[in-house]
């Protein structure tokens, strides 16, 4: 009696499965990983015992309310139009074109209340024009 033998075959490895579980993996870390970022220069600044200044006379602080509602260097200006605003803001540069318009505006303020103020700003002659904002951790 003779048997034929039958012909080996090679295991053949399932690369699909593999894939996946490392795609897996791969997306996992890629979600619980954090990123740091590292200066590569560490200072240390030098100190001042100077008394900060009580006025900066080129800069014209603007606050916005939610409300709408403007103060020119914590002056309340009467009524909303930006040609009042414009010469609040004229007054408070005493004609200096230099002078450094900054608006701090509340984050529930109108848009258009913002956009008055850079308007009395241009019409004021004022170019120079920065907005302040606060760290997520205040």
């Amino acid at each position: 009696m003779k048997f034929r033998q039958r012909p080996h075959d090679e295991p053949e490895i399932n690369l699909i499965a593999f894939i996946d579980v490392l795609l897996v993996v791969l997306i996992f870390l890629m979600m619980s990983t954090t990123y740091s970022k590292f200066t590569e220069l560490q200072i240390t600044l030098p100190t001042a015992e100077a008394e900060a200044l009580k006025e900066r006379p080129r800069e014209v602080l603007v606050s916005v309310s939610a409300d709408g509602r403007y103060m020119v260097n914590r002056e309340l200006v009467d009524g909303r139009a930006p040609e009042l605003l414009a010469v609040a803001l004229r007054q408070a540069s005493g004609g200096n074109a230099e002078a450094m318009v900054i608006v701090s505006a509340d984050a529930a303020a109108a848009h258009q209340s913002v956009v008055n103020v850079m308007d009395a700003a241009r019409r004021a002659g004022l170019s120079r024009l920065t907005f302040t904002a606060q760290t997520q951790g205040r």
